[in-house]
């Protein structure tokens, strides 16, 4: 079985801008990337994405979409990544406070800015995902289910299915 990194991204938008963090790698590079992180036990989507763009821009981030979803099976560094990109808003966007130590800085950024950093975007999905949200691609939170009880999930699903029969 192939280890999967199961990745979130948050695109947020303000007066025509999207929020980018600059970051150095565990290899020392200098790249771009949208507020993005690994998904770490016990922790939803939700609770992962809202985490990581507090800890790499200072915001607290409040998700209203899924933008999508995202297979890189391999990615160019062969390995496999599932990245979820969401978006939503911000408190008080303009009180920028990296707290991650491999952050450089958050930047408001225009498109045009985006792309004159492309050589050194940490991923290709960054491209993307901005497509699919300028597309006005979006789904619904309730898409996303997150449980640490599968036998209460499947009790629950049971009682549906049976009062669905019943009717």
């Amino acid at each position: 079985m192939l280890p999967v990194h199961v990745t979130v991204a948050a695109i947020i938008e303000h007066n025509d801008r999207f929020l980018m963090v600059e970051e150095k790698t565990s290899r020392g590079e200098i790249v771009f990337n949208q507020p993005a992180g690994h998904l770490e036990s016990d922790e939803s989507l939700v609770d992962a994405i809202i985490r990581e763009v507090k800890e790499e821009t200072g915001l607290i981030f409040k998700p209203n979409e899924l933008v999508g979803t995202y297979t890189l099976n391999p990615a160019a560094n062969n390995q496999y990544y599932q990245r979820f990109c969401f978006t939503g808003n911000v408190q008080q966007p303009l009180k920028l406070a990296p707290e991650d130590s491999d952050i450089i800085a958050a930047h408001w950024m225009t498109i045009d800015e985006i792309l004159a950093v492309l050589p050194q975007h940490r991923t290709g999905l960054i491209v993307q995902c901005l497509k699919d949200y300028l597309k006005g691609q979006r789904f619904s939170l309730e898409s996303l289910l997150c449980t640490q009880d599968e036998l209460a999930l499947q009790r629950e699903g049971i009682n549906f299915l049976k009062q669905l029969q019943a009717k």
